[in-house]
């Protein structure tokens, strides 16, 4: 990974080669060089967001398609690009239950404080941009309250009682999490490796 240190904006970039195997490599690197640049509140998302992108470029660019891993400080926010040499731009669409591919781009507009594609010279590359403003925690906390609320109206709640608002909305918001470590065990993942990690970023952005 070669880094760049341009006054105050940090920068790295990582050529890669898509590969299953490699995508736990480009975690590590992330997680190193955020540590390194002393920005470990952003290790848990830029994590996420890498592995989300790099298994998008594996699955629908190909196996072993040249690829390139970009880091970059702006400001308060932390971007991540990934670069690969297809000029298809992915798209946005409506997933189902059932649905395997498709997932990683709404994982990351829903985490991200802004994302996109645009294209390049020798294909495009597909972007986010992770918050570490207190501001990006209250979007956080919307984002959050309007998911929970679309989680009622999807398994049939009830409408929310003003006087009892924040109540009903914790309740769902356990049903939620419960529903989150259901979709994990079913994947052959680890409940509690989830919650922890969870926990661990949310002390981390709270520090």
């Amino acid at each position: 990974m070669s880094v760049h240190d341009n006054g105050s904006q940090l920068r790295s970039v990582l050529p890669f080669t898509a590969e299953p195997v490699v995508v736990r490599d480009l975690r590590r690197a992330v997680r190193g060089q955020l540590v390194e640049w002393q920005l470990s509140a952003f290790i848990e998302e830029a994590e996420l967001a890498v592995s989300e992108l790099a298994v998008n470029v594996i699955n629908h660019v190909g196996r072993g398609a040249a690829a390139t891993l970009v880091l970059e400080t702006a400001g308060a926010r932390l971007r991540i690009e990934l670069h690969d040499e297809s000029y298809r731009l992915p798209v946005l669409g409506p997933v189902a239950c059932e649905d395997e591919c498709g997932r990683g781009l709404h994982l990351l507009a829903g985490m991200a404080a802004d994302w996109g594609t645009l294209l390049t010279a020798t294909g495009k590359a597909v972007w986010c941009e992770l918050s570490g403003d207190p501001e990006m925690r209250c979007r956080r906390v919307q984002r959050a309250e309007a998911a929970l609320a679309k989680y009622r109206s999807d398994v049939g709640a009830p409408p929310l009682l003003q006087s009892r608002s924040a109540q009903i909305l914790e309740e769902s918001a356990i049903d939620l999490i419960a529903d989150v470590l259901h979709w994990v065990t079913a994947r052959g993942g680890d409940p509690d490796s989830l919650l922890d990690r969870a926990q661990m970023h949310f002390e981390a952005e709270t520090a």
